[in-house]
């Protein structure tokens, strides 16, 4: 959390799987952060947001559902470890339960455990629609106040909003919050250590990480320093994508990839780089984000297939011999910290902080060592470059019959920006403009003294052709 996060209470959501918390998360903090679908267990890790209530700004934490002991062993048990620490941050916990099903043994354990903690507890008693008031009643057993909800359209919650504000303890003063920092996208396919990185990143168990293809669901942000990192669900080929759910998580991490300045692509060491990772390389690519690649499970290699490994990412990569490769192993922690300061000169080349006149020479060295070539036998002429935007870097080519020119001359130029420059981890864009000729349009008027020459020259002409039967 950010530094003013931290001086606002927190109210964490805590239930069953499938009460609706997600629902409730994004009906209070106003957006579509947290993934929303009708099955069980879809968060797993803590999403925070900001959030009113009544007239109290709070950190709200959206968790995980708590599930009974049966679901030991699995999951699960690393899903209540985050509750766990989300109830430690926490000044209020709001226990949303399922009006439909009404008190169930699972709703009883979990207040159970949250009186043993002494938290201030709030029931909030979900999906009312169609349902009389008086179905509340039996939550009152629970022994914590109730307020009846529908999260799914809006009703109640200026009443559940004004009873948690009531609740907490007076905020301190809260300072303006600072910039989010350098977001920094952890994407991949399921199952190649995204999780295990940020956690190695962090120093804790921020994210849950299990032994299971597509334990991540949703896009989670978190703040870390001069960062924001953005954990990402897996990116499988669309052919294997069969769970709608999985779906939407592929959507939001696309979206991740839309918002990130550098993306880190995790590989699986063991694999290799895939076509599926090049895919995912591509869409960062065309996102504008900066890119560096991060193979993973590197201790589980022997010497050999190192050798093997590094001459195989060599050839995958030979179109984009730019990208900064790190060999990591996550759950060991080894070659993460430099990470981050790779991370940091990606987002400074990203800046793009270049002067037309540089531009400008750049262009004319590369014209020089390499001609344009021919367009319907004319010259090309590239006149002048300047910069258009930044995050990716991007320059705009100004000339004649630009239209005209192939992708590898563009590829060319691209790569003689990024070696100038020194540009690391990002693709430069090159825009061409065709200049228009100002005198298209326009007929050269002779005077008198121009039409009298011309006239002399013409006769000048017929006197000198060669006559018939000579």
């Amino acid at each position: 959390m950010t530094n003013a996060a931290k001086r606002r209470p927190a109210v964490v959501l805590v239930g069953r799987p499938n009460v609706g918390k997600s629902t409730l998360f994004n009906r209070f903090c106003g957006t579509r952060d947290a993934l929303v679908a009708d099955h069980p267990g879809l968060t797993r890790d803590r999403h925070y947001g900001h959030a009113t209530l009544g007239d109290c700004p709070v950190t709200l934490i959206d968790t995980g559902g708590l599930a009974e002991q049966s679901a030991a062993e699995t999951v699960f048990v690393a899903m209540a470890a985050q509750v766990e620490a989300a109830l430690d941050e926490a000044q209020l916990a709001l226990l949303v339960v399922d009006a439909r099903d009404g008190l169930t043994s699972a709703d009883q354990a979990i207040a159970t455990q949250l009186r043993r903690r002494g938290t201030t507890v709030i029931v909030a008693a979900n999906k009312m629609d169609g349902i009389r008031s008086e179905a509340v009643f039996e939550f009152a057993a629970l022994g914590f106040g109730c307020v009846p909800v529908s999260a799914a359209h809006g009703r109640g919650m200026a009443t559940l909003g004004r009873a948690a504000a009531a609740a907490l303890p007076t905020p301190a003063i809260e300072t303006p919050s600072p910039a989010p920092g350098i977001k920094v996208a952890i994407v991949g396919r399921p199952n190649v250590g995204k999780s295990t990185l940020v956690n190695s990143l962090l120093g804790e168990q921020r994210q849950v990480v299990f032994d299971q293809p597509g334990t991540t669901r949703d896009a989670i942000d978190i703040p870390f320093g001069d960062y924001l990192l953005i954990d990402t669900a897996g990116v499988r080929r669309k052919g294997r994508v069969a769970e709608t759910v999985e779906t939407f998580s592929i959507v939001k991490t696309l979206d991740a990839l839309d918002r990130a300045q550098v993306a880190v692509l995790v590989t699986d060491g063991r694999e290799g780089i895939v076509d599926q990772d090049l895919h995912i390389l591509s869409y960062a690519i065309d996102a504008g984000a900066g890119i560096l690649l991060a193979m993973n499970k590197w201790d589980r290699l022997d010497a050999e297939a190192r050798r093997s490994a590094k001459v195989s990412v060599q050839r995958r990569l030979s179109f984009a011999p730019w990208i900064p490769v790190h060999y990591v192993s996550a759950l060991r922690g080894k070659g993460v910290v430099p990470l981050l300061a790779n991370v940091k000169a990606i987002h400074q080349s990203g800046e793009f902080d270049a002067a037309t006149a540089t531009l400008n020479r750049i262009l004319a060295d590369a014209i020089r060592d390499h001609p344009p070539p021919l367009a319907q036998s004319r010259r090309v002429k590239l006149r002048y470059a300047h910069k258009a935007g930044a995050h990716p870097p991007t320059v705009v080519i100004h000339g004649n019959q630009t239209d005209a020119l192939p992708a590898s001359y563009l590829r060319y130029l691209a790569n003689r920006f990024r070696e100038a420059l020194n540009l690391v981890g990002v693709a430069v864009k090159i825009r061409t403009q065709t200049t228009d000729n100002p005198f298209a349009e326009r007929r050269n008027v002779l005077n008198a003294r121009q039409m009298k020459r011309r006239q002399r020259l013409i006769r000048h002409r017929i006197q000198q052709r060669p006559r018939r039967g000579r």
